[in-house]
């Protein structure tokens, strides 16, 4: 069980300090392993955004803007280093709030937290701008600076790792920002805010409000007219309103949105690679990924080998107490999105497929929102269950007999955030990825990530790049300074 001693309430962080709401609100935040209240959390909406967006234009130019950057880049690695320094506590929360097994939340969640400030304090300053003559007459070059304030509203499902692989850019190219953390995850945001007050990160250019969405803290955020850009992770439908609502201020926007991701395996693929790769890909973090590979098209000789051991791999699978060291599939979110997800595995009965493995509640595990990991068979390419987004433990698996067959179904998808594609064959690899639509493609892997390649999906599954210098083409303005010689 948890040993974290820290109050769970959590409030507004506000020009370096923790304020409630103005008329005062709050709303429980909910454990979804136990559905029991962890802790109340102040509910904000236009008010505090504006104090809070007021403070970090004050710090745009004020400290923030003043201090070297040598100085700005230690503060920023020493965030890094205080969230290695709290791990374990960090982990805890983590895991409470969202219902992912520990394990998880100790060996991804929070180390890459970290990381992500480690990487961006060293990756400003490899970063370089252009410089072009005009023979004799003139000499140009670019110049990189903050767009301003910025606004980072991120998901529940990895709620620190997404919310510092945007912050820490943010931060070296010397913004300010407004965090609008999910509602259903506030805990580690909340506990971010004391990290970098901590680590000397001046009043103002770190705020954070709690609250909903619509006619809320996030509308709010997005409308407010000073506000420069929005950072958003997220679900494609909130996506496309976040647009309609930034266009009449003309804001920046990166969008990182849903995605239905197809693993491709040939039958020349090493089968035990591909089972234990995909055993991850389907319900790691209970499938609430947005890289997840939730439909799975394996070649027709190799279909039948590959589902004896998919189905028997599964059926090890643990579900329950994220606490426990042997849980590897912990709780979804919520009471909503529970139902949400088991209404797909019944939509996909009615459509026509065979549940082989899961589709329930575990024996035994009366309260929290837990769901045995799914494996459905049967499902045509027009089903709705293999067309639409889940975000669950819950996979398709459809046998394909031609590359140009596959190929067809894999982008036949109004998303194109990742895919996986196994086979040996290296004219094959190369072929295939370079035909799938989507912003990253695997080869023989999956989520293996080097932070200086460029992140970000095709079609519905986002707009813009992030990663390396595809951050601060984003973070940052570049001017052109032209001297007449």
């Amino acid at each position: 069980m948890p040993t974290t001693a820290r109050t769970l309430d959590c409030h507004h962080f506000i020009d370096g300090k923790f304020i409630p709401s103005l008329n005062g609100k709050t709303f429980d935040n909910i454990n979804p392993a136990t559905e029991e209240v962890l802790g109340t959390v102040s509910e904000g909406g236009a008010p505090e955004i504006d104090l809070a967006v007021k403070a970090a234009r004050r710090a745009l130019y004020g400290p923030w803007k003043k201090m070297n950057a040598n100085d700005r880049i230690a503060v920023i690695r020493r965030i890094g280093d205080l969230i290695l320094q709290r791990k374990e506590e960090l982990a805890e929360l983590e895991s409470l709030d969202t219902g992912k097994p520990l394990w998880l939340s100790n060996s991804i969640d929070i180390p890459r937290s970290a990381y992500n400030f480690h990487f961006f304090s060293d990756y400003i300053r490899t970063i370089t701008t252009e410089a072009t003559q005009m023979d004799d007459v003139a000499l140009n070059y670019a110049i990189r600076k903050p767009v301003g304030v910025v606004g980072l509203i991120n998901p529940w499902n990895l709620p620190l790792l997404l919310l510092t692989w945007k912050l820490a850019p943010a931060l070296a190219a010397g913004n300010t920002v407004v965090m609008k953390p999910a509602e259903l995850t506030p805990l580690t945001a909340t506990s971010l805010a004391e990290i970098c007050r901590d680590a000397g990160l001046p009043d103002g250019v770190l705020n954070l409000v709690h609250g909903f969405g619509p006619d809320s803290a996030g509308a709010a955020l997005v409308e407010h007219p000073d506000v420069n850009a929005i950072s958003f992770t997220g679900e494609t439908t909130t996506g496309k309103i976040i647009m309609a609502s930034a266009a009449k201020s003309l804001k920046r926007l990166s969008y990182e949105l849903g995605g239905k991701n197809p693993n491709v395996i040939f039958a020349d693929a090493n089968l035990d690679e591909v089972i234990e790769t995909t055993m991850k890909s389907s319900f790691i973090n209970q499938g609430e990924v947005c890289l997840c590979g939730s439909r799975i098209y394996v070649e027709r000789p190799a279909y039948e080998a590959f589902m004896e051991k998919f189905v028997a791999k599964t059926k090890e699978l643990v579900v329950g107490d994220p606490f426990k060291e042997k849980t590897k599939v912990g709780a979804l979110i919520s009471q909503e999105h529970y139902e949400r997800v088991t209404g797909y595995i019944k939509l996909a009965v009615e459509e026509g497929g065979t549940i082989v493995n899961g589709g329930k509640r575990p024996d035994g595990l009366e309260r929290g929102y837990f769901l045995e990991p799914t494996i459905i068979t049967g499902l045509s390419r027009e089903c709705r269950v293999v067309k639409e987004e889940i975000f669950g433990p819950v996979v398709t698996v459809i046998p394909f007999d031609t590359e140009e067959e596959v190929l067809d179904q894999v982008n036949d998808t109004h998303y194109g955030l990742s895919a996986s594609v196994w086979t040996n064959d290296l004219r094959r690899a190369h072929r295939v990825a370079a035909e799938i639509e989507a912003g990253i493609v695997w080869v023989n892997t999956w989520f293996l990530r080097d932070l200086r390649t460029p992140f970000g999906g095709m079609k519905q599954s986002g707009i813009g790049r992030e990663g390396g210098v595809h951050s601060f083409e984003f973070y940052s303005e570049l001017k052109n300074v032209c001297i007449k010689l």
